[in-house]
């Protein structure tokens, strides 16, 4: 794991060792490469709103949108490389122990937003009913295996009481082909995607079952240390971006448009209900703050799970501070 880790972020720094971490120049507005973790997608909804709306602009950023994997995001701004990356909590856990110090402060989602997906004949109802299924997942990384470890260890069940088969991304297309009759996925995208098309399924929702750290806005201590009102520029974006997601997902798809390629063209009543899906993980009584017990519970979770050997110190993993 960390001769992986520590490839990746090598792989990283020396791909945009000349791009630095977009300084600009008094009075001009602060370029910053935002790391997204996946392609443009009606789920960045509320980002493509601050854009169109001018909320970063009105906190003089200048936000350009980078598709790349999370794992690459992580690893920049551990190596103060980009000031923001979209990551999700137990990437921070996982980066702390290999040196990179990264810090998470504003919650994106309040829940964790993974999902169990099963074929209706195997009447899995509940975490318990998993035992003994071959389970198909894009691999042994990322949120779709800890959501599936963390659901798995509410039943007191471990990964070797199923089989867990990788199988990449392409989760839906092989349920829909029946060669794979349970997999794990997003809650605002495999589900809905297959019931869009016949399909039926039950669904296990990671969030009913474990309250963890999920997807949200990281920065480094460098930043913290050196640039704190930046941090609170782009916590207010965000804020305002998410906020109005939420009051008009209408306004929030018609403005995905612009930024989705294809997007027009595809199913809006598909769309909308993977918008209106997302919605759910975002809204939160202060938007940005993250819950200290989904990141203790993270923290057990990653050490039940042997991906670190003892638990973080989560006062310094995260941080409600810059939160508006």
């Amino acid at each position: 794991m960390k001769k992986v880790f520590y490839l990746i972020l090598v792989l990283a720094i020396s791909l945009t060792a000349c791009t630095g971490s977009g300084n600009s120049s008094a009075g001009a507005a602060r370029k910053i490469k935002l790391p997204v973790g996946y392609i443009p997608n009606i789920q960045f909804a509320p980002l493509y709103v601050a854009i169109e709306k001018g909320y970063f602009t009105k906190e003089g950023i200048e936000i350009e949108l980078d598709y790349s994997f999370e794992t690459d995001g992580v690893a920049l701004v551990g190596a103060g490389k980009l000031p923001f990356s979209v990551a999700s909590g137990e990437q921070v856990l996982l980066a702390r122990p290999q040196g990179l110090p990264v810090v998470y402060v504003f919650a994106w989602y309040q829940q964790f937003p993974v999902s169990v997906v099963s074929a209706p004949e195997l009447n899995i109802k509940e975490p318990a009913d998993l035992r003994g299924r071959t389970i198909g997942l894009p691999g042994l990384f990322g949120a779709n295996y800890i959501g599936l470890q963390a659901i798995l260890f509410s039943a007191g069940l471990t990964a070797d009481d199923v089989k867990m088969d990788a199988i990449g991304f392409n989760q839906a297309d092989l349920f829909a082909s029946k060669q794979q009759n349970v997999i794990v996925g997003y809650a605002a995208n495999e589900p809905i995607v297959l019931k869009s098309k016949g399909f039926e399924v039950n669904e296990l929702r990671v969030a009913d079952y474990a309250q963890l750290a999920a997807n949200g806005i990281i920065t480094s201590e460098m930043t913290i240390k050196n640039e704190p009102e930046l941090i609170k520029k782009m916590a207010r974006a965000m804020a305002h971006g998410i906020t109005d997601a939420i009051a008009n997902p209408d306004e929030a798809y018609t403005i995905s448009t612009k930024y989705v390629e294809n997007l027009a063209d595809q199913d809006k009543d598909v769309q909308m209900q993977i918008l209106n899906t997302s919605i759910e993980f975002w809204k939160a009584d202060r938007i940005g703050y993250s819950d200290p017990q989904a990141w203790s519970n993270m923290n057990d979770l990653l050490v039940k799970m042997k991906l670190i050997s003892k638990p973080e110190d989560i006062n310094k993993a995260f941080t409600n501070e810059f939160v508006p």
